[in-house]
């Protein structure tokens, strides 16, 4: 499990999946998140916009990332 440590209150959830790796692009993971491949605390997710925070847990690809203050 990789590790983002976010520096205000929140990250957005297509910040992270670059931030991690996980995807090249803000374009590639609007796809992969709006097609459904992106779970937030075990729920899938559509929103690329999403804020998460402290503690949530975010999969993709059979990787897990995370969030933490």
């Amino acid at each position: 499990m990789e590790q983002i440590k976010i520096r205000g209150e929140y990250i957005k959830l297509g910040q992270a999946l670059k931030l991690a790796g996980l995807v090249n692009s803000g374009v590639e993971a609007k796809i992969v998140i709006q097609g459904g491949e992106v779970t937030v605390n075990g729920e899938i997710e559509y929103q690329r916009g999403k804020k998460l925070h402290n503690g949530d847990i975010v999969s993709y690809d059979g990787e897990t990332i995370h969030i933490e203050q």
